[in-house]
């Protein structure tokens, strides 16, 4: 039984404009793994186009998760834009990105990105919750369609995973050391109209604001690995800033705290709109430059509805 939908944890917090708070986590986090990193490393384009690669992304991501009836047939889509991408690495170990090992470890930071958006930026979350997530995240990889074996069967199982995984097989890397520069990110979409004396003070700021906030969610012997240190000060003030985040939000209308993908899945659930309504899709401005190249998401109708 699959157990994603209305009412869920999954629902609950995932979709939420605050898990872009932990973006940078989930890049970095994602890009450790040798042969992720590899495969990003060869084959994004990533880094010559930041915001839209994000922004476009976000919802085959999302629809994963809140496509309802379509979620399946989502996650396939997002599944086969990986089918062409392999090769050799450095060192010369081989990589494919639906590797099983490869794939799993890049929805594990899905998950755990969702639980650090919830424990951060939003109030908190339970124990229960985490427990009900995990068992949720597994349905949510089953839409992808492929091989569940390197999927842990229980919660304590995949601390055991995700724990090991940080200590015996992240690297240090440069597509790891890139995602975490900040320092030459292009004006955001909305922000085109800033002139460039006044984005690079901003973006100084910001780069060094991000990165500690990202610090403070990894785990310690992630810290290690990059040479990052964290203090008791770190962690005080870590907190107070999560706090003041999930405090202002109260203000924010519930349906607008959600991405555009996530609302379109809350609205066809609630009524709100027909269920056969088309799916949301990336505005025209963050299509990928090669329309047809099969690793890109890029959607005949792109949309601005939402």
């Amino acid at each position: 039984m699959d157990r994603i939908g209305p009412g869920s944890v999954t629902w609950k917090y995932f979709g939420d404009w605050r898990g872009m708070l932990q973006g940078l986590w989930a890049g970095s986090m994602q890009n450790m793994h040798p042969k992720l990193g590899a495969a990003v490393e060869e084959h994004s384009e990533f880094f010559e186009e930041r915001w839209a690669r994000l922004f476009r992304s976000l919802y085959p991501i999302g629809g994963v998760v809140f496509d309802g009836a379509l979620a399946e047939r989502t996650g396939r889509e997002v599944r086969d834009y990986h089918r062409d991408i392999r090769g050799v690495d450095s060192q010369g170990r081989r990589y494919h990105a639906l590797d099983p090992d490869v794939f799993y470890w890049a929805h594990a930071t899905f998950f755990v990105g969702t639980i650090l958006t919830a424990q951060n930026f939003c109030g908190g979350i339970s124990e229960a919750e985490k427990r009900r997530l995990f068992d949720e995240h597994r349905d949510w990889y089953a839409r992808y369609g492929v091989s569940m074996r390197p999927v842990p069967e229980t919660w304590e199982d995949f601390q055991e995973y995700w724990d090991r995984t940080c200590r015996e097989v992240l690297e240090d890397n440069k597509a790891t050391r890139e995602v975490l520069d900040l320092t030459t990110l292009p004006r955001p979409p909305r922000a085109r109209w800033l002139p460039d004396w006044a984005w690079r003070p901003l973006r100084a700021g910001i780069a060094k604001g991000f990165v500690w906030l990202t610090v403070g969610m990894y785990d310690q012997s992630v810290r290690d690995l990059l040479g990052y240190t964290w203090s008791a000060r770190d962690e005080r003030v870590h907190r107070v800033v999560g706090s003041t985040i999930a405090t202002a939000f109260r203000l924010v209308p519930q349906r607008m705290r959600k991405h555009p993908r996530a609302r379109d899945g809350l609205d066809r659930a609630s009524g709100r709109i027909p269920e056969s309504t088309p799916l949301i899709h990336t505005p025209t401005r963050f299509l990928p430059r090669d329309h047809d190249d099969p690793r890109h998401y890029c959607p005949v109708h792109a949309t601005r509805r939402g």
